[in-house]
């Protein structure tokens, strides 16, 4: 951190986190930016806290908000999707915190990788996308990819010193991440087809957003992650697990070819990978609460049942298609995910949304995962599909 860092995504849980653990820092880096998509007052109580270079506010129509509430703080104001890519890709800053939830996050995530930038990367959505795209740039850039998701930050502490993420990791076997199970890991399928939203957002041990709340009670996240694993650590997906451990305590586990087992163990706290990915190779106090053994007692794992969570299958049916299907698989959950948050879908009728936008990208002729072009065109042709069959009777509830 000899320049300073951005965040985007300030204002959201991975975003207040990290400005949490650099606050407890004795020699804390300077705000190169802080961003947000709409919460103009919270990226303001933040700006002025912080005082970062600018401030940018992703919906254009709030810009001039941003700009009479920050009058005087010495805050630049900026507004606009493209003023996230600008300051993630700034030479003000060599690190990057990417934080936006969904595929938002792609472009200012690709910006500041092009840029050579360090980029602690926390949502899953680029690398699911455009991973190919994400890490080519990376190694032409040199920029270096930390990971701050709980489990791939856990993979990336048990492989070996010295690792660096896009390379495959050596002498190892399996690539384990675990699953809290969410709020319906012992929910029938009948029993979850009545869940409300309200269920669905409170999970038993992580404070997330409702968007990463509801793909864990699904268990999207961890068919995501899988992707993103697989891009991350250059493993093929046939190589990478997934169990379930309610307690999250054991945050994912390297099986190596020797039979030992490496797992990064810590209390459910994400100011633990935030602190590891901003400090790497160095360790920063993080202000989490040590975990207690004796109190944690019994862990537990358990398989992960895709018959019951469908998204599991779906997710490992994408990386296993198309080069394509991952950005369809993305886009379709972000708007069957949003469809039912506002109400308007059933619980079980995601997956079913899902697999038809699967069902209808498998006609197309896009295959090139490496055209950003194609994979953003992708992106609007399967949010429109998914919107459309979410309007259809047969999904609305």
């Amino acid at each position: 951190m000899r320049k300073g860092v951005v965040i985007l995504g300030a204002t959201g849980s991975i975003g207040r986190s990290a400005l949490e653990v650099m606050a407890g820092l004795e020699a804390p880096p300077p705000f190169e930016a802080l961003t947000a998509y709409r919460d103009v007052d919270r990226l303001v109580a933040l700006a002025w806290k912080h005082r970062p270079r600018v401030a940018v506010i992703a919906d254009p129509a709030l810009g001039s908000a941003l700009a009479d509430a920050l009058r005087g703080s010495g805050v630049e104001v900026a507004a606009g999707v493209d003023a996230l890519a600008d300051v993630a890709g700034d030479t003000g800053s060599d690190t990057v915190i990417s934080a936006i939830v969904g595929a938002a996050g792609l472009l200012p995530t690709l910006a500041a990788v092009r840029a050579g930038k360090r980029v602690l990367i926390a949502n899953k959505e680029p690398l699911v996308m455009a991973g190919g795209i994400v890490m080519a740039a990376a190694r032409a850039a040199g920029a270096e990819i930390l990971p701050v998701d709980s489990e791939h930050n856990a993979i990336f502490q048990c492989l070996p010193a010295g690792y660096c993420c896009g390379q495959p990791p050596e002498g190892v076997d399996r690539l384990i991440l675990t699953a809290s199970g969410g709020p319906f890991r012992t929910w029938s399928r009948a029993e979850m087809a009545q869940a409300t939203p309200a269920q669905a957002v409170a999970h038993p041990n992580w404070d997330m957003g409702a968007k990463i709340s509801v793909d864990s009670a699904t268990m999207m996240n961890k068919g995501l992650e899988v992707i993103e694993a697989h891009w991350l650590f250059a493993t093929p997906a046939e190589q990478i697990d997934i169990v379930v451990h309610p307690q999250s305590i054991v945050h994912s586990l390297v099986a190596y070819r020797d039979g030992s087992f490496l797992a990064q163990m810590g209390a459910p706290d994400m100011r633990i990978p935030i602190a590891n990915a901003l400090g790497h190779p160095d360790r920063l106090p993080s202000g989490a609460a040590p975990l207690d053994l004796v109190r944690a007692g019994t862990l537990h794992f358990e398989a992960a049942d895709a018959e019951r969570f469908p998204c599991l299958r779906l997710a490992r049916a994408a990386i296993d298609g198309t080069d394509a299907a991952p950005t369809v698989l993305n886009a379709a959950n972000e708007v069957a995910v949003e469809a039912f948050l506002a109400e308007r879908l059933a619980f079980d009728a995601i997956a079913a949304v899902i697999e038809a936008t699967l069902e209808g990208a498998g006609r197309l002729a896009v295959r090139d995962s490496a055209d950003l072009d194609a994979v953003i065109g992708l992106d609007a042709w399967a949010r429109s599909f998914a919107s459309e069959r979410i309007a259809g009777a047969e999904y609305t509830k």
